[in-house]
């Protein structure tokens, strides 16, 4: 349903412009609320797999039928669960917002990874799958389709990434048998969280390839996680260096320690 307060709006034009040294254009875009259980709850991997699933479901038709909108370059999938983490309601839902232009984080992915796959020839992400399924230092469930880890150098505690094996780029190509895996695993990861923290707050976003270029050989959509546990500060804004109290090595012993399961979910 269309968010109450957005922070775009259909309809109406672009309107590009400049004023001296600014250059501006109006907020044309969408703003959506993807409500995930009709069951006033806090989060919806309470449940069963399968209402997972249709979340995931609900993620990617309404990618495709933004997507089709000529004024819209990205559309950007979000969860924020908690008030520390910019949730204002605490029914279980998640957000979608499409924007005019290429987010900056996201032109920043897709920079650096075809800089890699101009020099050693190979996706950035399929490396970084195939490495850390060969280390195991920072692996946390793998099954047939994807993997989930806590990334080299985190930024945040207990922060996680789950990557697909299949290179594609963009989450609209995704197939029924990964939505099911993507379920499952997705699930691992957040219930793992709670066990660090009951009602941790988090936010997860899902980055994949812009509206306009669906089918990159450098890039790979996955899907972040970020636990609320420390707060971003003076230092973090002033450097955009981030303190970390725990190594992403330690928190995947213990995240999957917290489980009491096996590295694979096969």
């Amino acid at each position: 349903m269309p968010n109450k307060y957005p922070a775009l709006k259909i309809g109406g034009d672009p309107n590009k412009r400049e004023k001296g040294i600014y250059k501006m254009m109006s907020g044309i875009g969408a703003h959506e609320v993807i409500i995930e259980t009709p069951h006033h709850i806090e989060d919806v991997f309470y449940l069963e797999d399968k209402v997972v699933e249709e979340m995931l479901w609900v993620y990617w038709e309404r990618i495709v039928e933004l997507m089709k909108n000529p004024h819209f370059q990205y559309v950007l999938i979000f969860k924020n669960r908690g008030i520390v983490a910019g949730a204002s309601l605490s029914h279980s839902h998640s957000q979608l917002i499409a924007t005019p232009l290429v987010p900056k984080r996201v032109e920043e992915e897709l920079e650096g990874s075809k800089e890699y796959f101009e020099l050693k020839g190979k996706c950035l992400f399929c490396n970084i799958v195939e490495q850390e399924i060969a280390l195991e230092e920072r692996l946390l469930w793998e099954d047939e389709n994807f993997i989930s880890l806590c990334p080299f150098a985190s930024c945040f505690p207990y922060e996680m990434c789950i990557l697909p094996k299949r290179h594609y780029s963009d989450f609209r190509e995704i197939k029924k048998s990964e939505i099911k895996s993507l379920a499952r695993i997705l699930k691992k990861c957040i219930t793992s969280l709670d066990k660090i923290l009951p009602h941790i707050p988090y936010n997860y976003i899902i980055h994949t390839s812009p509206c306009s270029r669906p089918d990159l050989e450098f890039y790979h959509w996955h899907l972040e996680i970020i636990p609320r546990l420390s707060r971003v500060a003076g230092f973090e804004w002033g450097t955009g260096f981030y303190i970390n109290y725990i190594t992403p090595e330690e928190a995947a012993k213990y995240l999957t320690q917290l489980q009491s399961s096996p590295i694979s979910l096969r």
